[in-house]
Parts: C-alpha cells; structure tokens; sequence
C-alpha cells in the first residue's frame, strides 16, 4: 500500500479447483485502465459450484493478494493518469506521492524503513523525471515504516515539513533514521511552488495523531496515508487508532473536491488509486464494525467472545479480511468494554 515503469497488474494464482460452468471475468486494472477476460466453458453442477465457491472465497483473495506482489517490480514511479507532473512512486508495499513542478519538486514520505536503498531509488527515480532540485519533503503522519530514510533528501537540500504533533514525537524518540522536520504546521497551509498548488490539512485524529492529507486542486489528487486504505480492511492501523475521530475525519475528506486519492500502501486490486467511494466505503465500515462490537461490549462480550467469535459477513469479500478483522474487533472492544 508507477511510470515511466507500468504498474503491475493483478491476476490471481493458479488453484486447484472444481471444474465450473464459466469462469467469471476476472477484473485487470492499471492505474486507468480495465480489462475484463473471460475463462473458457467448463461443467458443473449448481451445488458443487456453490461448493467450491464457498470454499474457495477466503483462499482466492488471499492468493490473489500474494500474486500481485510476488509478480510486481521492486520499485516502481508511475505519472498519475490524467495530470502533467504528479508521480506515485512505489517500493514494496509503501508508496508515495511526488510533484514535479516548474521551480522544483515536492516530494511526500521517504519509505525508507529498515531499507535506505529505497531512499536512494526514490532520489534517482525524480531524477529520470525532471532535472528540477528537490524543494520539499512533506511528512503524511509520523510513524517510522513511512518517514523513516530521509537523508538524501536532506543531503539534496530539501526543506522537510511535517504536522507539529509529527515534531514532537520525532524530537522525543530520536530516531537516528528520521529526519527531523525543518518546518511544522498546525490546522492548515499552502505551498506554492512554479505554477502548482498543493493544499496540506491535517483533518483530526485517525491512524494517528499528526496524519494530515495532501491534495491539488487543480489537478483533483489526494495523497492520505494510512487511515483510507483503498479496498481492502484495516489492520494494524487500528493499533493505537482514535476510532471515533476517524469516522469524523473521513468526513471531512469526503467533503473535499478530489477525484483520486493516492494512498500509502497500493489499493486492492492491482496497486489502484481510489475513489470517493472508497472513502465512504471505509467510513462505513467503520461504523458497522463500532456498532456491532459496541452492542456485544455492552452485553459484557469484550474481549475472547468478540474475538473468537464475531463476523462481519458484509466484509468478508474485501482483502485482508480474515487477518485483519482480529486488530479492527480488540481496538473497538478497547474502545466500547475499556473506555479507552
């Protein structure tokens, strides 16, 4: 959770299945495009298919998610479709944003945690982009897997901003790794640089405490990290979540004018950008999962029978579903059977 190099595109594994009347289109998309391909005829009774089906669902998705990144580059920078000069560069499974402007380059997150060769690719890949200096490295929240790696960046002379909440945990834990910030921000603030305009907001409490979003109005992209993954279930994220700030804070994201939204880890499927949809879809979910772990805490049920025992069936399609379920469930009980 990129061009001049395509992205990768998803396709899921080869498995081991009861033969069917007809494949179903399998969905292929690029960050603009999709294709629909279609299996050839194969028989099957109805009962074994919904069968197979069923056994399989949980399986396929989890496959699928292992095949798309087992089958994609190490790296890759992608120009996002419909702009002139906004990148997503990818390393792993992190992402970020960068913005080639006419007087310099905003650049977003240095992912560089626990690997400062990706620092080092993200430095050379702008390269390949544009000649212009890097002005600005601008940090999406504070936590270590995305801000880590920043000294080449530094090293190239660019100013690092983050959320003033960012700074002063960064300032306390020291990390030798983390650069700190050479300028902080409140509520809002505007950069301009050449002929672009990016808005930075941060929008209240969520994944964490400092998270602020990126957008560009003229050219309608988002960049939020963590707190609006693009189709698939929060996990870890949910750690040391604020939950009922989020549902707030998801709002007033919705309310933005943004067409794309690029997230901090790539979307399901197929590294995607996401929607507004996708946006409500998470705000969703997470007023289900708060409600029905709120009824079961209140009938004394948190922690080991909401745990062990609770379902969110409406889900259970999305990516991650069945690891990811067990951190969204104890951070609610947390929340509605502690008061914390």
């Amino acid at each position: 959770m990129s061009n001049p190099v395509p992205p990768a595109v998803w396709s899921p594994s080869v498995l081991t299945r009861t033969p069917r009347p007809r494949d179903p289109p399998v969905r292929r998309r690029t960050l603009g495009t999709t294709y629909d391909v279609i299996g050839k005829e194969r028989p099957m009774s109805r009962l074994s298919y919904a069968t197979a089906g069923a056994a399989l669902a949980a399986a396929c998705l989890g496959a699928a998610a292992y095949a798309q990144q087992a089958s994609q580059p190490p790296f890759a920078t992608t120009k996002v479709d419909g702009t002139d000069n906004v990148y997503v560069f990818r390393y792993g499974n992190h992402q970020s944003m960068f913005v080639v402007t006419s007087a310099g380059v905003i650049a977003t997150d240095p992912i560089g945690y626990g690997r400062p060769q990706a620092v080092v690719t993200y430095v050379d890949e702008i390269k390949k982009v544009t000649s212009q200096p890097i002005k600005y490295v601008i940090y999406s929240h504070h936590h270590f897997d995305h801000i880590a790696g920043g000294k080449p960046f530094k090293e190239a002379g660019a100013t690092f901003i983050a959320h003033k909440k960012a700074q002063e945990r960064l300032a306390a834990l020291k990390d030798p790794h983390t650069v700190l910030a050479d300028e902080t921000m409140g509520d809002k603030r505007t950069i301009k640089l050449g002929d672009t305009t990016l808005e930075l907001t941060f929008v209240g409490l969520n994944h964490s405490d400092s998270s602020i979003v990126m957008r560009l109005p003229k050219e309608k992209v988002l960049f939020a990290v963590d707190f609006i993954p693009v189709g698939s279930v929060p996990g870890r994220a949910m750690i040391d979540s604020y939950p009922i700030q989020w549902e707030d804070s998801m709002k007033k994201v919705l309310a933005m004018d943004w067409d794309k939204l690029i997230p901090g880890h790539p979307g399901a499927p197929g590294g995607r950008l996401g929607t507004k949809q996708d946006a409500q879809n998470i705000l969703t979910f997470l007023q289900d999962a708060s409600a029905a772990v709120k009824a079961e805490a209140q009938a004394g049920k948190c922690w080991d029978p909401v745990e062990k025992e609770m379902k969110l069936p409406k889900y259970e399609s999305w990516p991650g579903y069945e690891q990811n379920l067990p951190f969204v469930l104890r951070r609610y009980c947390a929340l509605w059977g502690r008061g914390t």
